[in-house]
Formats: C-alpha cells, structure tokens, sequence
C-alpha cells in the first residue's frame, strides 16, 4: 500500500520528528492557497549564482518525485517554462532554499514550488555537482529519497529509513485530535496545563 504522506498536516509530523528536521519558515508556498505535496527528494545543488543541475534535474527525476534544491537567493534557479516541463513530467513539485521567476505562469499553471521568493533575474549554466546527494535546504540535511511534506504550515523531511513510523505516528495524532470535540480537548488541556503548573510551583496568590 503506498502511504498519501500528506493526508495529514506537517503539524502533525511534529509528535514523530524533532524540530531538525522542519525547515526553515521562509521557505514557503509561492502561491496561495497554499498546495499540499509529499514524495521522495530528488536532490540537487546548485552553485551560487548557477542553476545548470536544476535545469539537469527535471529531466532525471522520476514522477511523483519532490526536486529539493540547495541554492542561493541572488539569481533564479528556474522560471516558467522549466516548472511546466517538470509539471508535464510527472514531478510533484520544488522546494528550493533559494528563488524562482516567472511566478504568474507558476501560479496560472498550478504547480507547487516552495522557495524564499522570487526575482527577475536568472542564474548562469556553467557549474556541474552530482545530483541525489546529500544536501542542505532550510537548515535541514536531505538525503535521496527522504520524504519531503510540504503544506501551508511548512515542510516536514521525513528519514526515508523511519517513515512509515513517522506517519503512523502522525496519523493516530491526526486521528486523536479529530476525535474529541472542542469542549473534551479544552478539559483534557485544562487539566494538563494545571498539572504542569503545580508540579512546576506556580501559584495565583
């Protein structure tokens, strides 16, 4: 059975994985609302001002695929024509520690790229690094076939070794919280948050 890794809210991830794992809060959807995506990371580094193994990348990575992408944010590392390439190739989506351009065209088209932001101009094609390696997006380290979930909430990077676990975790938090309404989740964190406090000595006098 192949697991909808993003059925649930990267919040949910947060009871299964430590905060190194969420990436940085800049890198965020490009366009609202904001997508959910998930899959494996086909990773890539691009040189600073260059954007050559992106451009390499799309034609290499597999459908359902995420492109994750360890730049710079001086120079585009890709535009308009390259997302449509990569949305017509099956490629779920970007997550990029750097920028994009001709975002309208990202927008119109629908496909999901989280980034810094964007600018007019574009990156050079003259530096070569090998793809699928370790990498470093948002302060996270991303390994091939890692799992990246990406929604309006941010971006979970899921240790391709433990995700089944990961999910299962999230899932029956997901599946929890669903389950109480508001007035039972209020008494239960009423009685938690006063426990906290008096084992911790705090008084209203």
């Amino acid at each position: 059975m192949t697991i909808e890794f993003s059925s649930v809210s990267t919040c949910e991830y947060a009871d299964a994985l430590p905060r190194e794992q969420f990436m940085d809060y800049a890198i965020h959807s490009l366009w609202q609302p904001a997508p959910k995506i998930s899959g494996p990371a086909f990773t890539v580094k691009c040189q600073p001002g260059d954007h050559l193994m992106l451009h390499a990348a799309i034609y290499r990575a597999n459908p359902g695929d995420i492109i994750v992408v360890e730049a710079d944010d001086q120079f585009a590392v890709s535009g308009g024509n390259v997302c449509a390439i990569a949305q017509r190739r099956g490629i779920a989506g970007f997550v990029v520690d750097g920028v994009i351009r001709d975002l309208a065209e990202v927008r119109e088209m629908g496909f999901p790229v989280f980034a810094r932001g964007v600018i007019p101009k574009p990156g050079a094609k003259k530096c070569v690094d090998p793809l699928n390696q370790p990498i470093n997006c948002g302060g996270v380290t991303v390994h091939p076939g890692d799992i990246i979930v990406a929604d309006e909430e941010g971006i979970a990077v899921v240790p391709q070794a433990s995700a089944a676990e990961a999910f299962d975790i999230a899932k029956k938090r997901a599946d929890k919280d669903s389950s109480m309404t508001l007035d039972e989740w209020q008494a239960k964190h009423h009685d938690n948050v006063e426990a906290i406090l008096s084992k911790l000595g705090f008084s209203d006098t």
